[in-house]
């Protein structure tokens, strides 16, 4: 399984689709292990025969990948899956109706489709008499399909807001400068972010305040593959000559305030994370909407003493009224401190409104959108 999951790893991290790897074992002699041969149950050994990942929408599944490597060696064999076999037609066949076909004789997949449609991959596999087991490695394969399984599970992408302060929580100064608050290095790892979101959603105070260009870019400044979406949220209107709306990347106009449907607009797009970069208003919202997953915050090691903070008023009155954040982990990133926090189950929503889950097109203004 750990195998299966290093594979997955080969598949892009923005895409509709999640991140799948699959390693096919028959029953066999290997010798010393031999020749890809691995430690099976009761310490039999077996010798990998397929492997596959999914390479992004439209292509193979990996199941579809290893078995066609392994061809009629799949008769019998063990597949080890980081997510349970799909069920269903969409771009591609059933997973399931795959490996039944091949005659693997048992599959141990980690995560479990939480998918109404894709889903049930793993009854489907026992009612034609295949050994199903489930949960290896199972929180390791849940975290490299989280964007996936928010959206599958909420019908939403997945957010995380970001932000930059000083040490005292100041975004910018009274005049309203904050460029710039951290150092290069941070800015370098906020671009590599942005690389690896589905979108970079911010407001129109934001783009009016600080004609922000929100392309994604290494430490050099050289534009990185692949560049998210560039949504701007809000009914105000924007110049023409605003960043957000050059060439270098794709850009969504969406003329809304509501919240959720510019979620679900962007669902609808195949957008499976977003990268919330905004203004404190903007941020409190998405608060109040209970539509934030995760934090990455950057604290710089300054001080200003006044100035805003990087979010509104939220309604809390009392101390134990506190958001409370689980936090995964704390990394020097020059000479500031980045931290990745993730927002507990209790504050977290269970889905968005039945009425939102249809795709809409009315709040939205598409602009010079790549195709």
């Amino acid at each position: 399984m750990r195998r299966a999951l290093a594979l997955a790893e080969r598949g892009p991290a923005v895409d509709p689709n999640p991140r799948v790897g699959c390693v096919l074992v028959a029953p066999g002699d290997g010798g010393e292990h031999g020749e890809g041969g691995t430690p099976g149950e009761g310490g039999a050994v077996g010798v990998v025969v397929g492997e596959g990942w999914h390479e992004g929408a439209g292509t193979r599944h990996a199941e579809a990948m290893a078995l066609d490597a392994a061809g009629g060696r799949a008769r019998g064999a063990t597949a080890y899956v980081t997510l349970e076999p799909c069920s269903h037609t969409g771009r591609t066949g059933p997973c399931a109706d795959r490996l039944i076909a091949a005659g693997v004789a048992r599959v141990v997949h980690a995560s479990a489709d939480p998918g109404v449609a894709s889903g049930g991959g793993a009854d489907r596999l026992r009612g034609a008499g295949v050994d199903v087991e489930q949960g290896l490695l199972v929180d390791q394969a849940d975290e490299l399909v989280r964007d996936w399984r928010v959206a599958t599970l909420l019908g939403r992408p997945r957010v995380t807001w970001k932000y930059a302060a000083t040490l005292d929580g100041r975004l910018a100064a009274t005049d309203g400068t904050s460029q710039w608050i951290t150092g290069p290095a941070a800015r370098a790892d906020v671009g590599r972010e942005r690389s690896r979101h589905g979108a970079v959603l911010t407001g129109t105070g934001t783009v009016l305040a600080d004609d922000p260009h929100f392309t994604a870019r290494d430490g050099e400044g050289t534009l990185l593959t692949p560049q998210p979406l560039r949504v701007v949220l809000g009914e105000r209107p924007l110049p023409s000559h605003a960043r957000v709306t050059d060439e270098a990347a794709a850009s969504l106009r969406l003329t809304t305030r509501d919240i959720n449907a510019a979620l679900t607009e962007l669902h609808a797009r195949e957008v499976r994370s977003v990268w919330l970069e905004c203004g404190p208003t903007l941020a409190a919202a998405f608060w109040r909407a209970g539509c934030v997953d995760d934090v990455v915050a950057y604290v710089a090691p300054a001080l200003l003493g006044a100035g805003p903070s990087p979010i509104a008023d939220l309604g809390i009155t009392t101390i134990t009224g506190a958001h409370r954040l689980a936090l995964r982990a704390v990394h020097q990133v020059g000479d500031d401190v980045r931290l990745d926090l993730r927002v507990p189950p209790a504050h977290a929503p269970t889905a968005l409104p039945q009425h939102l889950g249809q795709r809409r097109r009315g709040p939205t203004d598409p602009i010079k959108e790549a195709p």
